[in-house]
């Protein structure tokens, strides 16, 4: 079981910035896929971004343009860089290992405490 720490969420108005950090209890270099997902209050779980350990990316249509996923492998975590901020982006942050980078199912049940991003004017 890989446990996951999602940090970097915070209060930002509408147009801001932020980036969120996860970090796997293993390598990164063990996970094929590594994907962000979030919830909003009384929706589901929902993708947000995936990426492959070769690189490949897969973005909701919701955030495609706005934010980037990225892997950094010095620092053993999967980042997301969140610009243009809307309020409906407003949701709870988590990460988790995907089955493929094409279906991004999440691999394990249990999920970290993830990250508050609110986003606010």
């Amino acid at each position: 079981q890989v446990q996951f720490v999602e940090s970097g969420g915070g209060l930002v108005q509408p147009g801001g910035s932020l980036r969120l950090s996860c970090a796997p209890s293993v390598s990164i270099f063990s996970i094929y896929v590594m994907g962000w997902y979030r919830q909003a209050p009384g929706k589901q779980r929902e993708l947000v971004a995936g990426i492959s350990i070769g690189g490949a990316t897969n973005y909701a249509d919701s955030v495609e343009g706005r934010f980037t996923i990225s892997r950094d492998n010095a620092k053993n975590t999967v980042n997301l860089q969140m610009n243009s901020l809307k309020p409906e982006d407003t949701a709870v942050y988590y990460c988790n290992v995907a089955r493929t980078i094409a279906t991004m199912s999440p691999v394990f049940d249990s999920w970290g405490q993830g990250t508050q991003v609110t986003v606010s004017s």
